[in-house]
């Protein structure tokens, strides 16, 4: 199989990282405008993936009226927007992508559908450079996508979170203070986050930092934080893996004592199941890609609150101690209610 391979001062300087994003109900009702803003004036704002719908809400706050056009719960990969997400994108002045290949529908549809004056921002070919694109067995190199899950890596997505703020001052210059507010307080959480991880990892035994996951979305947090990717199940086709394959992840989990493998929660696996049988590791099916915990409006509906979550999960479970997570704030950066909307 494949193998894949922070501190204030290290987020600060991730400005001079190169780098540019996963896409559907209408709002439920007009955010919160600006003292003396009428809401009209308020920037339409469209994001894919409920992760970055997330961040991007950290940041824009009360002063955005935002929408996120992929259903949670939704595989990212195979989401082919219905024709009501055009009439969102046609709306907006921004509309926030993951890219790097993950939501190529919505990437088409947006683009078919754009306002004048309107932009499409993909975050991920502005956060990494493509000597830093990583490959694995979900993700080949011969097919020439790489794995575009950067949002785990908390330290990629404060890079996220830096060209949103970026892009919402330059369209919106009436709010800049207010969102260079929202992003330094998700900054610091971000860095908060990143202490805890730094803590929690090395609580697991050395031989058992090691992740075989159903769906590879952890590559770059892994390289981070000193996990290895042993492996991942789906292959890139989403299909399911031939047996030669998942005898080899058998063996693999048996002569390295991996005490657990991952699956998702959104999408069962038999395969997963078995593997973890045929080898004696604890099978967890819990772990979630970019469905949010709880429902819209609750307090851990957040993208901290999905990797607190994560985390929490995997750490005991290879044999660490997650409690340095407990102190990790994932409530909304900003104050009022946003109503952004997460579509269901």
């Amino acid at each position: 199989m494949f193998l894949t391979k922070i501190c204030v001062s290290l987020i600060l300087s991730l400005a001079a990282v190169t780098a540019i994003g996963c896409a559907g109900e209408e709002p439920s009702g007009a955010p919160e405008p600006a003292p003396g803003q009428p809401a009209s004036s308020q920037l339409n704002v469209v994001a894919t993936v409920s992760p970055i719908t997330s961040i991007v809400e950290n940041i824009g706050g009360t002063r955005i009226a935002l929408e996120g056009v992929v259903p949670e719960g939704v595989n990212s990969h195979t989401f082919e927007p219905a024709p009501a997400v055009a009439v969102a994108l046609s709306g907006a002045d921004l509309i926030f992508l993951n890219g790097l290949f993950l939501e190529e529908p919505t990437l088409e549809m947006a683009k078919a559908n754009l306002k004048p004056g309107a932009g499409i921002v993909s975050l991920g070919e502005q956060t990494i450079s493509r000597d830093q694109w990583q490959f694995d067995f979900s993700f080949p190199e011969a097919d020439g996508h790489p794995n575009p899950h950067l949002w785990p890596d908390p330290i990629l997505s404060l890079r996220y979170a830096e060209i949103v703020r970026d892009n919402l001052v330059a369209r919106d210059a009436a709010n800049a203070d207010y969102y260079r507010a929202n992003y330094d307080a998700f900054a610091a959480r971000i860095a908060t986050l990143d202490e805890a991880i730094k803590a929690a990892i090395p609580t697991i035994p050395a031989e058992k930092r090691k992740l075989l996951t159903y769906h590879d979305s952890w590559a770059y947090f892994a390289d981070r934080y000193g996990l290895t990717v042993i492996g991942a199940v789906q292959p890139s086709d989403f299909s399911e893996p031939s047996a030669r394959d998942v005898a080899n992840l058998i063996r693999q989990i048996r002569e390295q004592r991996i005490p657990a493998v991952f699956g998702s929660e959104v999408f069962p696996s038999d395969v997963m199941q078995t593997i973890a049988a045929e080898s004696g590791a604890e099978y967890v099916d819990e772990l979630s890609d970019d469905d949010l915990p709880g429902a819209p409006g609750d307090p851990d509906h957040s993208y901290l609150g999905l990797e607190v979550a994560n985390l929490r999960i995997i750490i005991p479970a290879l044999g660490g101690d997650a409690s340095a997570l407990d102190y990790v704030d994932i409530s909304p950066v900003f104050d009022g209610v946003s109503n952004a909307v997460y579509p269901q």
